[in-house]
C-alpha cells in the first residue's frame, strides 16, 4: 500500500471514508500536513515511520494542554503508521498578521514572551505518558547536544563552502572552543525547551484567554534546557527579524517577570545560545540543500551570518569570533555558496 493509501485508510477509520484533505505549509523535515474538511476540520500530521517518531508530539503536546497551553489537541493517533489527527488551530501565524497589520506586532510578541515566561515558572517534565505507547522520556539539552548541533557547521557549511572537508585540528578548536563556552548558556534553572519557538509556529487563538491565546506548533523535538533557548528562537528569526528595539523590549519584559533570574547571567546565555543557535542553523540549512534537495534554504544564510556575526561580539565569545575569522572569514559568508541554486 503506498503512502496516499495509508493516509486515506486511517482517515476512513477515524474521520470518515473518502474525506477530502489538502496539503498545507511544507515542513524542514520528512513530515507533511493537511487539512481534512470537516465540521470543524481537522489536521493530519503524515509523520513516515521510518523517518519521524510521532511519540515526542503526542507526549508534549499532552503535557502542555493539560498545564494551560494551547498545543493542537490529539483526536486520533494511529503510531506503528506515523499518522496523528489533530486539533486545527487555524491560519493566523504571528507572521501572517504581522503582515497584514504591523500594529499587531508588539502585543502578539509579548504575548509570546508572556507564554514563555508561564511555561518556565513550571518545572520541566522528565517521564511523559503517551497514549497506547510506552512513556516518553525528555531529552536533555546538554552540552553534549549542543555540540552535536553546532558540529553541523563544520560537517555541512564549511566544506559546502570551501569545496573540501573541514581540516581536522580545525574541526577539534571548533568544538573545544564551543564547549569551553557552554557552562555559560546555563543562566538560570532549566525548563522544557520548545526549540522552534518563533513567530512561523505561533498562532493567534481569538476567544482564549491568557496564554492560552497562543497557539503552539513544532514542538516535537522539545528538550530540558537553558531557558534562554527559545527567547533566542523568538528574538533572533532569521525568517522574521525582529527590530534591536522590540528584542531589548521583550527580553526586558521577560526579566521584569522573572526576578528570581540573574540578568546578568542569563543575558550572557542568551548571546552564547544565540551564536549557538544561528551556527547550527546555518549548518542546518546547507544540509537541507544539499542533502535533501530543498533548494530554497541557502538564500536564507546570509540573515542568519547578520545574526550570528552580532552574537560573536560578546566577550566570551571573542575566540570564537577569530576561529570563524580564521576559516571562514567575513568577505566570503554573504556570497551565494558554490553551485547554489539561482
Amino acid at each position: 500500500m503506498n503512502r496516499q493509501a495509508e493516509i486515506e485508510a486511517f482517515l476512513g477509520r477515524v474521520w470518515k471514508p473518502e474525506a477530502r484533505y489538502a496539503p498545507l505549509a511544507a515542513d524542514a523535515s520528512f513530515r507533511r500536513y493537511f487539512r481534512v474538511e470537516g465540521t470543524p476540520s481537522a489536521v493530519l500530521m503524515d509523520a513516515p515511520p521510518d523517518r519521524e517518531d510521532v511519540r515526542p508530539f503526542m507526549a508534549i503536546g499532552e503535557y502542555l494542554v493539560e498545564n494551560g497551553f494551547s498545543a493542537p489537541r490529539l483526536i486520533e493517533a494511529d503510531i506503528p503508521d506515523g499518522f496523528l489527527l489533530l486539533e486545527d488551530l487555524g491560519d493566523d501565524t504571528f507572521t501572517r498578521l504581522i503582515a497584514r497589520d504591523p500594529a499587531l506586532e508588539r502585543p502578539l510578541y509579548e504575548a509570546a514572551i508572556d507564554t514563555l515566561v508561564a511555561l518556565h515558572r513550571l518545572n520541566p517534565p522528565r517521564l511523559l505518558p503517551v497514549r497506547s505507547a510506552p512513556p516518553f522520556e525528555v531529552p536533555l539539552y546538554d552540552d553534549d547536544a549542543l555540540t552535536r548541533e553546532v558540529l553541523l557547521f563544520t560537517e555541512w557549511y564549511l566544506p559546502a563552502r570551501t569545496g573540501h572537508p573541514t581540516p581536522g585540528d580545525a574541526g577539534a578548536e571548533f568544538e573545544a572552543l564551543w564547549r569551553s563556552v557552554f557552562p555559560l548558556a546555563r543562566g538560570g534553572r532549566e525548563t522544557l525547551v520548545l526549540l522552534d519557538y518563533h513567530a512561523d509556529n505561533l498562532m493567534a487563538l481569538p476567544g482564549r484567554d491568557g496564554v492560552a491565546g497562543v497557539g503552539l506548533l513544532d514542538f516535537q523535538d522539545g528538550r530540558v534546557g537553558p531557558a534562554a533557548y527559545d527567547l533566542v528562537s523568538l528574538l533572533q528569526d532569521c525568517r522574521r527579524g525582529v527590530s534591536r528595539e522590540l528584542e531589548e523590549a521583550m527580553l526586558e519584559r521577560y526579566l521584569a517577570a522573572r526576578p528570581d533570574i540573574d540578568r546578568e547571567s542569563f543575558m550572557t546565555a542568551y548571546w552564547v545560545l544565540g551564536a549557538q543557535r544561528n551556527t547550527k542553523i546555518i549548518g542546518i540549512f546547507t544540509r537541507l540543500w544539499k542533502r535533501d534537495g530543498k533548494a530554497r534554504y541557502p538564500k536564507m544564510i546570509p540573515g542568519l551570518w547578520d545574526l550570528l556575526e552580532r552574537g560573536l561580539n560578546h566577550p566570551e565569545l571573542e575566540d570564537l569570533k577569530l576561529w570563524f575569522h580564521a576559516y571562514c572569514h567575513a568577505d566570503t559568508r554573504r556570497k551565494p555558496l558554490p553551485d547554489e541554486p539561482a
